[in-house]
């Protein structure tokens, strides 16, 4: 897995950690994350609102369509599900 460039502030209970013990959790967050950050979860967990053509889209098909476009249209809405 490559590794990610990202900043993370990382509070612990614990006062004092080893520097291995540190990396061990931030190399497990940085795991997790790169499972939740992957486009499939990210398209799984959404839906699309088209209010230009009155449709909610919740194929993973449009939705990974919409993601990847460059420019942003009007009135298209991602909206997360619960």
């Amino acid at each position: 897995m490559k590794k990610p460039n990202r900043d993370l502030l990382v509070m612990l209970k614990q006062e004092l950690m080893t520097p291995a013990s540190m990396q061990h959790e931030i190399d497990f967050l940085n795991g997790m994350l790169f499972d939740a950050e992957r486009l499939d979860n990210f398209v799984t967990a959404h839906e699309l609102i088209d209010l230009n053509r009155y449709k909610i889209y919740k194929s993973d098909f449009e939705i990974k369509k919409f993601v990847r476009t460059k420019g942003e249209k009007p009135f298209q809405f991602l909206f997360p599900l619960n």
